[in-house]
C-alpha cells in the first residue's frame, strides 16, 4: 500500500511539472503572429539597406563613368583648335 501511494505521488508530481512546462512553451497563435510580424520587419529593413547600398554604388559608378566620358570629350574639343 505504501509503495502504491509513493508511486501515485511521484506520478502526480511529474505530470504536473510537465504540464506547466508545456503550457509555457505553447504561446499561442497571437505570439506566433507577433513573431512573424517582427521577422517580416527585420527582413524588410535588411532588404531596404541592401537596396540602398547597391543603388548608391551604381549611382557612384555611373557618375564616375560620366566624368571619365566628359574628360574624353573635353580633350577632343581642346586639341582641334
Amino acid at each position: 500500500m505504501r509503495r502504491l501511494l509513493m508511486a501515485s505521488i511521484l506520478s502526480l508530481a511529474l505530470a504536473s511539472g510537465t504540464g506547466a512546462a508545456w503550457a509555457q512553451q505553447n504561446t499561442g497563435a497571437k505570439e506566433d503572429i507577433k513573431d512573424a510580424g517582427k521577422s517580416t520587419a527585420r527582413a524588410a529593413k535588411k532588404t531596404g539597406k541592401a537596396i540602398k547600398k547597391t543603388t548608391k554604388k551604381t549611382v557612384h559608378a555611373g557618375a564616375k563613368a560620366t566624368r571619365k566620358g566628359a574628360g574624353k570629350v573635353e580633350e577632343k574639343t581642346t586639341t582641334q583648335k
